[in-house]
């Protein structure tokens, strides 16, 4: 009769691998648990935990790592024959709440190529959509996320919100849609380029180059937060800055499409005519524009961008960072997709693509909105409350410390008052000089950001100081 392994002893596991948060390989459990448990007893007792969706593994035999799920997160249980042999790893696969539509388009797309018909792009899909009428996201998801999404004080400027997120959002943000591309970037990696300029050991240098466009990216819409809208001017500038230096044909970045394309893993065949790319790329904006809720506005974007495909490459990208700009406007927190599951990712927009459905992308997108506002919420709340004299002169703190910078100028409060002469009312001066002196002193790598700086220009600048 086999021995039944009681609830305390998953339990002992299931703690051991959650002191490890990275994740623990079966040595360092084996440690936490003592010599009481055998190796081999340790593996069965991991594989049926993985098996449960307790535990996710990645990697592969000896170099495996066991780890708690994401909060929220469903684990799918492995299809039959997935075990590997005694000393292997159980695959689970970590994707995120379905509703039943989601989880039958789900099953739809996984089906062999050669049993999915074939598909061009159908005008009716976006021509039929009534802005304001026509909803993909239910009521009650839009009202959910707008309760959590709200800053703690929302009649402040567009984008202020995230300019509180800034230095987090530049590497979440960065990292998690470079990793949806396939970017083997770590998000310490990630953190290491952003705020030190450091490029990763071994890796490829577009990844390189990827993580950096998008940083680029983000700081144009954060910055600009107020002033963007849903036109061609700021998608095509959009799409230039996360394609810069990643396409086959310099002279495409920035610029709709004007070949044919082909995607892979796909019966989809995306629009081939110019004109008429130009034609319902104009159309899919407007409509964004007309839209009144922001959570579907940046649904709509999701959907429709990539549907399209605009642009030669690097179209699911700036739909990512697109679908921001509604949430920037309305000062929202920020989407980060932070823990989305690049399965899932991919399954919701292929339904897109092949059936017309939304169902499944509208639920990555729920649920990866949610986890951003757990996480930015904390970091919202943990700040201190906004002065009122640095917001209203935060434009000319960054046109003042910009220029100083920049021209490699001395941090001195001559310079200063010289600088904001025109920019600031003499009853304001003293205290803005002030202010601008301590921003100065405590310039670094890691908030040049703020007043878009290139790291080349600070460190030429911080040279100069000594």
């Amino acid at each position: 009769m086999p021995k039944i392994i009681s609830a305390g002893e998953y339990e002992a596991v299931l703690n051991a691998v959650r002191a490890r948060p990275a994740g623990a390989s079966i040595e360092m459990i084996q440690s936490a648990l003592g010599e009481d448990v055998a190796r081999r007893t340790l593996q069965r007792r991991l594989n049926e935990l993985v098996k449960q969706g307790r535990l996710v593994a990645e990697g592969r035999k000896r170099g495996a790592l066991y780890r708690l799920p994401a909060e929220g997160s469903v684990t799918v249980r492995p299809e039959a024959g997935a075990m590997t042999a005694e000393g292997g790893q159980v695959s689970a696969e970590v994707y995120v709440p379905m509703s039943a539509e989601g989880s039958r388009l789900r099953d739809l797309v996984r089906r062999p190529l050669t049993q999915r018909t074939p598909v061009g792009y159908r005008r009716e899909f976006l021509l039929d959509y009534r802005p304001n009428e026509t909803w993909y996201l239910p009521s009650e998801t839009r009202t959910r996320l707008r309760g959590l999404g709200e800053a703690p004080s929302p009649e402040r400027q567009a984008g202020t919100y995230a300019r509180d997120v800034l230095g987090r959002l530049l590497i979440d943000l960065s990292w998690a849609s470079s990793k949806l591309e396939g970017n083997t970037y770590t998000r310490l990696d990630t953190q290491r380029l952003i705020e030190h300029g450091e490029a990763a050991t071994g890796k490829d240098a577009r990844e390189t180059q990827m993580i950096l466009n998008h940083k680029r990216a983000i700081e144009y819409l954060v910055d600009g937060a107020d002033e963007l809208g849903y036109d061609i001017h700021t998608f095509q500038n959009l799409h230039a800055l996360l394609s810069e230096n990643l396409l086959a044909d310099p002279g495409a970045s920035g610029k709709l499409r004007e070949r044919i394309v082909d995607i892979s893993g796909t019966v989809f065949r995306p629009l081939a005519i110019p004109q008429q790319i130009d034609e319902f790329f104009r159309a899919v904006l407007d409509k964004a524009a007309a839209i009144g809720d922001p959570f579907e506005q940046a649904f709509f974007l999701m959907v429709q961008i990539p549907y399209l495909q605009p642009f030669e490459d690097v179209n699911k990208r700036v739909s990512r960072l697109g679908a921001n700009i509604p949430l920037l406007k309305h000062n929202l927190c920020p989407l980060s997709f932070v823990e989305v599951p690049e399965r899932a990712y991919v399954e919701g927009t292929l339904a897109v693509y092949e059936l017309n459905k939304v169902e499944l992308l509208a639920d990555v997108f729920t649920w990866a909105y949610e986890r951003s506002c757990q996480q930015y919420r904390a970091i919202a709340d943990s700040l201190p409350q906004p002065d009122p004299f640095r917001r209203t002169y935060r434009d000319a703190l960054a046109d003042v410390i910009g220029e100083i910078v920049r021209k490699a100028w001395p941090a001195d409060t001559a310079v200063i008052e010289r600088e904001a002469a025109n920019l600031v009312p003499a009853e304001d001066k003293t205290r803005f000089v002030e202010m601008a002196a301590d921003e100065l002193k405590g310039l670094h790598e890691g908030n040049i950001a703020r007043y878009r700086l290139r790291l080349s220009e600070f460190r030429n600048w911080k040279s100069n100081q000594r």
